[in-house]
């Protein structure tokens, strides 16, 4: 158990130190990144005024996937990113600053991030 939390204080530590240079804009707001060990979840934020312009998840993703019994987590991460860049152009978001929320660049993180580049936005 003392191990679990160790992880989550150096997860929210690393988080800090990528948030301090990453501040989302109106113009071009942040892109927030969270995954637990079922689900990833992605929020278009603008940090000035505080509020979160668009929010996806798997679990409304994995809904439509439905008809397949065996898609990986990384395929769901990658068909997140594309909903939400989807999202986010019809809100003429095109730009944004990708937060990876204190987790390595590999993975489910990547994934996501692919779709979103697949699905038009630009980082």
């Amino acid at each position: 158990m003392k191990q679990l939390h160790q992880k989550k204080i150096k997860r929210l530590r690393r988080h800090k130190k990528v948030r301090s240079k990453a501040l989302g804009t109106p113009s071009r707001p942040r892109l927030s990144v969270f995954r637990s060990n079922r689900f990833v979840y992605g929020q278009v934020i603008d940090d000035v005024a505080g509020r979160t312009l668009l929010s996806v998840h798997s679990k409304a993703v994995s809904g439509a996937v439905g008809a397949k019994k065996s898609v990986s987590k990384s395929d769901t991460a990658r068909l997140v990113g594309q909903e939400l860049a989807r999202r986010a152009l019809e809100k003429d978001i095109k730009q944004i600053i990708f937060d990876r929320g204190g987790y390595r660049y590999q993975g489910r993180v990547r994934a996501l991030a692919q779709g979103a580049r697949e699905g038009g936005l630009e980082f």
